[in-house]
């Protein structure tokens, strides 16, 4: 055979390998506003970045490219590659050889999933071999960052991969996740796809979702933003921006949020507007467990990870799943050197035989374990309100965060106030600075410039914990 004809041969079967289920199957996709796998990639990624690996194996698209300029590695199954196309294991080899090339060369690892074309009938036969993805997703995690966007139907055991990753986007109306299908024991449907296991369950309900998005370029746009806040792996430091806020900016809007007043109990997000950079806070799991806003935002360029009681919600009460989600976004944080900064307004743990009965105890302390694990910078302002357990368990100076503020209004007490007259004989902030229990009050316009001064200040901290195989933290 010539080298012509072999270069033609090579081009024709790229060609066929590029069809992705064929062009009825991709027209029929584009109708119901879906892209393929491949142009999901291409539109992931920084334009002519995208370097395609195993593009003769069908079912994924894998490969690496760049975002903003740095690398990942990335794979994104074909829903529309028909039945029997490639075996299992094969597939399943072509994406964990994306996986294994992450984790050796240190860069994020994004999954696109849309199992689409998976029947429920082959669930038994994918189980051994989609397994090693599960165990990749594993050792990868705490290594390189893992996002999961859900484009598609993720159902049996495909949910697991995406369960794995450190934060799953989903597409409402079009991704899907769940374990077992919405039918009763006598074969009846109980509920929709939709309603069993859809983003808006997952982001309100379950909290397996940490953002959905309107359509697939939201989608995809959520996690080149998420991943610029996010370090390339956890041997290096977030990326740092220029940054164009002036670090000394005093907010005179913080004057009247900082004021107390028992009756009104407003909205934390309107603090954080006025501390970080330009005001920009990229929240995640904004819908679920609304009492406990988590999410990323920069100071003098530097990215950090954000925890703050919501007293808008449940007056900022700490309950199972507040302390759940915080406590998985502190311990993220911890593992890719973000710095923690926590906003505390907290009359402590929600009371009552329904949270005591689902384990608010080992929830609590589930948070308590990860602030006490964490070894990264950990600033907290106490804004208004931190009573008995919530004033523990939310980064407080024993549980060893570096630097501790109060605004001047704020009230520290064991417990929380019985009524107007009790609220009077509270401690104020300075008789826990006496303690030591607090670094310095400040006034609330200050909040800024000296989160910026202390988080310069420990910079380049070191703290050290016993040596040991891994940790064993409250269920």
């Amino acid at each position: 055979m010539s080298g012509d004809s072999n270069t033609e041969r090579l081009r024709r079967l790229k060609k066929e390998a590029l069809q992705s289920g064929g062009p009825e199957r991709i027209a029929a996709r584009r109708r119901r506003g879906a892209t393929t796998a491949r142009q999901r990639v291409v539109q992931l990624l920084d334009a002519g970045t995208f370097v395609e690996l195993d593009v003769f194996i069908p079912g994924a698209v894998t490969g690496h490219g760049k975002i903003d300029g740095r690398d990942v590695y990335v794979f994104s199954q074909d829903g529309e590659v028909p039945e029997g196309s490639s075996t299992d294991d094969t597939l399943a080899r072509k994406m964990a050889k994306v996986m294994d090339l992450a984790m050796k060369n240190g860069a994020p690892l994004v999954g696109l999933y849309d199992g689409s074309h998976v029947r429920r009938d082959e669930e038994a036969g994918r189980l051994g071999a989609y397994a090693e993805l599960y165990f990749r997703n594993a050792m990868a995690s705490g290594v390189v960052p893992q996002i999961a966007a859900v484009l598609g139907p993720c159902v049996g055991s495909a949910a697991y991969s995406p369960a794995l990753a450190d934060f799953v986007v989903m597409v409402k109306g079009a991704g899907r996740v769940f374990l077992a299908g919405p039918v009763t024991a006598e074969g009846e449907a109980e509920v929709g796809y939709e309603e069993l296991g859809g983003a808006r369950v997952h982001s309100e309900k379950s909290g397996f979702a940490h953002l959905a998005a309107d359509g697939e370029s939201e989608c995809l746009e959520m996690v080149r933003m998420l991943l610029s806040f996010l370090p390339q792996n956890n041997l290096e430091e977030p990326p740092r921006m220029d940054p164009f806020d002036p670090a000394g900016r005093k907010d005179e809007q913080l004057e009247s949020l900082g004021r107390f007043d028992p009756d009104r109990a407003g909205d934390i997000r309107e603090v954080l507007e006025h501390v970080v950079d330009e005001g920009d806070f990229f929240e995640l799991s904004r819908w679920w467990a609304k009492n406990m806003v988590t999410g990323f935002a920069r100071l003098n360029g530097r990215p950090v990870g954000i925890v703050a009681n919501q007293p808008a919600h449940l007056g900022g009460r700490i309950d199972v799943d507040a302390a759940a989600k915080a406590a998985r976004f502190v311990r993220f944080c911890d593992a890719f050197n973000l710095p923690l900064v926590t906003f505390v307004d907290t009359p402590g743990c929600l009371a009552g035989k329904e949270q005591e009965h689902g384990g608010i105890v080992r929830a609590a302390a589930k948070l308590m374990y990860a602030y006490c694990e964490a070894t990264v910078p950990k600033l907290t302002v106490i804004t208004r309100e931190a009573f008995g357990e919530g004033f523990e368990v939310m980064g407080s100076k024993p549980i060893r965060a570096d630097f501790a503020f109060a605004w001047p209004a704020a009230e520290i007490a064991a417990n929380a106030p019985a009524g107007a007259l009790d609220r009077q004989d509270l401690g104020s902030p300075y008789e826990a600075a006496v303690k030591g229990y607090l670094d310095d009050v400040i006034e609330a316009v200050e909040t800024r410039p000296r989160l910026i001064a202390a988080l310069e200040a420990c910079a380049s901290k070191r703290e050290g914990r016993p040596p040991r195989k891994h940790d064993n933290m409250p269920l």
